[in-house]
């Protein structure tokens, strides 16, 4: 299997946060985006993982130096961005067509089964119940949850299940030639290729596909959003709670308040100051006489005499 994750994206809804940094390596949890997501494929054990990479391209391949525990990894270049279709064309020339594909949107969380696509034996696309799907692309499925088809921000209900962005391909040769389809007749949806009209046309060709339940479906896409996806991961994921580890290795602290959950990084200077619930902070942070709650603070950051609730601190 191999893996493609989308990031060439500029994450305007998050600046300034985003003015040095794509969008994918923005902190949350504790780690970024991208390692979120990339950590849950890694016991599918892809042989390769393929990064669309565009808006400041060069932070991303800096960051997969670093990260040899991914295995294998290449960068394609989405110099002139024209939609999620054209995309994933680009890498589909390092992908064979035998070789099932794995693509996941780069900048959304989930709390999904995705090590189940192991033993998948059709295409299969994860989808999301939603109260208003008039917002969203949604799969219209039969009762054994077959795709019968694909509709884009449908304004009469077809179906509340959103397609979240989580796409697993067996048709491989199916899909490039959907793909190369709609790029050689200019065939565009809002002016851009769309991955979705790729995968109309493949179950028009008879491709079967099937959709598979997502749990949570966390957005990371604006910066209040981004700190309610911080929250739920400190609630759901026990681990992340490391406020027991701070204290008792960590001598930097002086007359300090831990409310859980929180996740403090390496080498953190806290006094005089109650922080949490739902805080994470980044290493070689320095808070001093505060009261912080429900917050994201990236790494190297100083907050001084300050009571700050549900914001992103950082050094942009």
């Amino acid at each position: 299997m191999k893996v493609i994750l989308p990031v060439a994206g500029k994450g305007e809804r998050m600046r300034p946060y985003t003015n040095n940094l794509p969008k994918c390596l923005l902190p949350v949890g504790g780690k970024t985006i991208i390692d979120w997501i990339v950590e849950d494929t890694l016991p599918l054990k892809p042989t390769e993982t393929i990064f669309i990479t565009g808006y400041k391209a060069e932070k991303m391949d800096e960051y997969l130096k670093a990260k040899r525990e991914w295995g294998n990894t290449r960068t394609v270049l989405q110099s002139d961005p024209q939609g999620l279709g054209q995309a994933i064309s680009l890498a589909l020339p390092y992908v064979n067509d035998d070789e099932p594909l794995l693509i996941i949107l780069g900048d959304t969380l989930f709390d999904a089964d995705i090590q189940s696509l192991a033993n998948a034996t059709e295409n299969v696309l994860y989808t999301y119940k939603v109260q208003d799907p008039r917002r969203f692309g949604v799969a219209v499925t039969n009762a054994s949850r077959q795709i019968e088809r694909l509709v884009e921000k449908p304004q009469e209900f077809v179906s509340d299940e959103a397609i979240v962005g989580i796409y697993y391909i067996k048709d491989v040769k199916e899909l490039k030639k959907a793909l190369q389809h709609l790029i050689s007749n200019d065939i565009r949806t809002r002016g851009e290729f769309q991955l979705t009209d790729a995968l109309q046309m493949m179950i028009e060709q008879g491709c079967k596909f099937r959709t598979a339940p997502v749990k949570e479906w966390l957005d990371c896409g604006l910066p209040e959003t981004l700190i309610q996806t911080n929250t739920w991961l400190l609630q759901n994921r026990p681990k992340l709670n490391n406020i027991c580890h701070v204290v008792s290795h960590n001598k930097s602290m002086n007359n300090v308040k831990l409310i859980p959950p929180c996740n403090i990084g390496m080498n953190v200077i806290i006094e005089n100051s109650t922080i949490g619930p739902n805080v994470t902070i980044g290493d070689n942070s320095v808070i001093k006489n505060a009261n912080i709650q429900n917050c994201v603070i990236w790494k190297n950051v100083e907050v001084h005499s300050s009571q700050i609730n549900g914001q992103v601190i950082a050094k942009c």
